[in-house]
This record gives C-alpha cells, structure tokens and sequence, in this order.
C-alpha cells in the first residue's frame, strides 16, 4: 500500500503520511478527522472493536490541531493523527472499565503516563478499544461492551486481550492504536487480524497509572512483564507510535531515566526458532516461517535454522509466576469478572497445574524468578547486538472464538501453541509480530525478538519483511 495523493482515502493512508499532510496543509486535521469518523461509522457497528466514542470531542481536538498549524506553531510528530487507547489504561474523562460492568463509572481523573506521551506527541485521541473482562483472555468480549470480531472472519478471534485494537487498525478506524501485553496482548491480536504490533523492552514505555484514592499494589509479574506497545497497519506507523510512547519515568518501578537510541540498522543475522517441544506448528504457521525467511534471504540478511530449549523453559515459568500471582486476584475477578473470564482463567490454572502442580509453593515460585534471570543473561548473550529471533507468533492460525470456553482440553492446546507469546514477557525483551499475507482467509505472520533496547533492529527487519509481503485490507463496508 503507497500513500500517494489522489483517489486513496485519508484513512488508508500512515500515520507518517497524515502527519507530514497536515504539516504542509495538503489536508486538515479535520478533514483527517472527519475520514476517520466516517469509517468508524461505517465498519464499527459490525466489529465492535472501539467503543466510548466521541466524535465532537475528536473534531474538536482535529480543530486544534489546525489553529496550531495556521499559527506556524512548532508540530509534534503525530500532530493530528488519530490514535486509539485502550479500555484498561487511564484516559482523562473517560472510565478505566476493564471491561468490568461495575466498573463503567470509573472515570480517570488524568491520563497515564502513555496516553499522555500520545497526547504531547500531537495524537487525536477518538476512541476507546474494547478488550476481555481483565485482559486476561486472548478473545475480546465481556459483559459492558459485548463482543469484537475479526475484521477477516467472524468465527475466529480478532485476538486478546488488544483485540479492539487490532481490529480498529485492521479496518482502518484508526492508523495507530495503544495496546499492552503481558502474555501476547499486543503481539496476538496483530497476528490475528493482520496487523502490525510491537511489544517494547520493559521499561521503554512507562506503566505508570495516575495515583486514585485507594492504591494499587501491582504484582511483581505485572511490574516486570506488562508493558504498552503500539499496534499499526504499517512497520512505520509502529515505528512513529513507539517514538511517541516513549516515556522516561522514574515513578515507574522499571522505568529508564532516557531515551534510548531508536535509529537504523544494518544486516543482521536472523535464527529461525519453529519448535521447543511444546506445539507442533501448523502447516499454515511453517508456510509463513518459510516466507519470511526467504524474503530476509533476498534482503540481505544471514538467515538459519536453530534450537533454542530455553523459550520452552521460559513460557512454561510464564504459567508459574503469572499464574500464582493472579491467583492472589482471584476473590476480585469472581466478585466483579464475567462468566467467560472465570471459565476460561480455571481452564488455564488446571493446564498450568500439570506442569507446576496444583499449589505451586513458595519456594518454586522463588527459584522461578531466580531461574528467570539467567534465562535473560543466556539469551542476551546469545542474541549479542546483530542477531534476531524468528519464531511463530503462535502454533494455530487465529483460534476459532471462545476456544478457552470449550473446556481444560482445548485450553492445554492453546496454552502449549502460545509459547511463543509466553517467552517473551518472562525475559522483558522487545518483540513483534509481523504479518506475511492472507492464508486460507486468516492473516498470517511471524514474530520477530530482539535484544533489549534494539528495537530499532527488529523494526528494520520487519520492514525487509514488509516490502515482500502482500497487504490487503478485510473487505468491510465503507
């Protein structure tokens, strides 16, 4: 897809392209605005994946966005671009539901410390993404909101827990849109629905929520594995939201004092992982590995073929120290969470009991942190600053909907496809997921895992990638 003038619309255009469009007056912020808003209209209703939206509020802003342009003011770089936020981050004036019925009213009283780094970039913030009761599923429906589908299949889940996030870009509702992962939530849903999603290295972009009344203790995991990323429908897009969401914050408990570089790089070399022992790839999933690698090939990069145990080892510590932690959430999740996340999180715990029993005790879990830190140091060795992992962002194509609610079976299957998902939050490193074409009329893909702090290298191979692979948008109406 180019973003040459003429007949394509102001929606399928890059965030870049926007952004430099309104800076040279070629177009408005509120003619950008308004084509959003039109699209919106016309494929929402059928995917349900932004809700909370407020379209004199967005024109408003668009408005602005103009006035600064007129007045020769100087343009942050996503000045009036629109970018979608996520339900289960802090958005000034808008409720933080979690996707919880009970919590509809919970109005932010600021932004976190993300959104606000959109905001200061120039962002027009128009719409909320919907995502489970939680986030702790990889379906996207819950009781307040109701369910979002898949732009390419209804049948099959746009992903989780940023599934209204990947949706929206997928349809072209927004260019850019925040999400957060701590077991594939960015990086899933990009995969399912076609997109592009970029899992930054912890502490890159802060997690910092603004301060309420009554504190929340985060868990460790959540501290040392949840992070905000940007979703897109370009590498570029991704590339212009990780800049903007980039947040020195030392009042995040991981947070950098600076920002590291973010530049360009050169060949590097590319190891392929398919397999660890845990879920044999799909057909479909070794069809897209393949691809990629070759492209890569023709690009210049040094591509082969490894085994690498310690992701295996990595994604099964995921169901302990995530697991356990959430455990201790359990008495507010039945209080407050819906049917679907209460089946599917006791789906999840007996598969995780097979490997870890069913009372993991303490001093499991503290060998498992222990154990967690000299994965990290052998990968970074491993990894040194010119090589890229090349994994399956998951073992299935895009699972069919409410498949962690067809009982602990199906839920063991999906868990073991998800390692690659799983690995990567455990060790804190940068990760992407890419796509690589249309399969059997589900998106396809691969994910890309760098050393910490280069995530300039792996935006530079997913580019390589991109240039190669074939692009369409789902054919929605509008």
């Amino acid at each position: 897809m180019t973003d040459t003038a003429g007949d394509t619309p102001l929606w399928d255009r890059s965030a870049a392209a926007l952004a430099a469009g309104i800076r040279d007056k070629s177009f408005s912020a509120t003619e950008v605005a308004q084509s959003f808003l039109a699209r919106i209209d016309a494929t929402n209703p059928a995917l349900n994946a932004l809700v909370d939206l407020r379209p004199d509020e967005a024109l408003a802003q668009a408005a602005a966005a103009d006035a600064a342009v007129a007045a020769g003011a100087d343009l942050p770089p996503l000045h009036g671009v629109p970018v979608a936020t996520k339900i289960n981050t802090s958005q000034r004036g808008y409720a933080s539901s979690h996707g919880v019925a009970a919590w509809a009213g919970a109005i932010a009283p600021q932004d976190a410390a993300c959104v606000a780094a959109l905001r200061d970039a120039g962002a027009n913030l128009m719409g909320r993404s919907n995502s489970p009761a939680f986030a702790v599923r990889w379906f996207t429906a819950n009781d307040l909101h109701g369910r979002t589908l898949n732009p390419w299949d209804s049948a099959h889940t746009p992903g989780g827990s940023s599934g209204g996030a990947a949706a929206a870009v997928a349809a072209g509702m927004v260019p850019i849109a925040q999400g957060n992962d701590i077991g594939g939530s960015v990086r899933f849903p990009a995969y399912c629905c076609g997109a592009v999603g970029l899992r930054p290295t912890m502490g890159l972009v802060s997690g910092s929520e603004p301060r309420g009344a009554e504190e929340f203790d985060s868990p460790l995991s959540f501290q040392t594995m949840a992070v905000h990323g940007p979703l897109g429908w370009t590498v570029d897009d991704v590339r212009l939201g990780l800049h903007a969401m980039v947040t020195p914050d030392l009042c995040d408990p991981v947070g950098l004092p600076l920002r590291p570089p973010l530049g360009d790089a050169g060949p590097v070399k590319v190891a392929i992982v398919r397999d660890v022992g845990l879920a044999k790839p799909h057909p479909v999933v070794n069809a897209a590995l393949d691809d990629a690698a070759r492209w890569l090939s023709e690009a210049g990069h040094d591509v082969e073929e490894v085994e690498l145990p310690l992701l295996g080892e990595a994604a099964r510590l995921w169901s302990l120290l995530l697991y356990e932690e959430l455990r201790t959430m359990m008495p507010e999740i039945e209080r407050f969470g819906d049917d679907a996340v209460r089946v599917s999180l006791a789906s999840s715990f007996a598969a995780a009991a097979e490997t870890w029993g069913e009372r993991p005790t303490l001093d499991a879990y503290i060998k498992g942190y222990a154990r967690r830190g000299t994965l990290i140091s052998r990968l970074q060795q491993y990894l040194g600053a010119d090589r890229v992992l090349m994994t399956p962002v998951a073992a299935e194509p895009p699972f069919e909907q409410d498949a962690d609610l067809a009982g602990d079976a199906r839920v063991r299957e999906l868990l073991a496809a998800q390692w690659p998902m799983q690995a990567v939050p455990v060790l804190g490193f940068p990760a992407m997921s890419v796509p690589t074409g249309i399969r059997d009329g589900l998106p396809s893909g691969v994910q890309l895992i760098g050393g910490r702090f280069r995530e300039d290298t792996l935006l530079h191979v997913a580019t390589a990638i991109e240039a190669r692979s074939p692009r369409t948008r789902p054919a929605l109406a509008g």
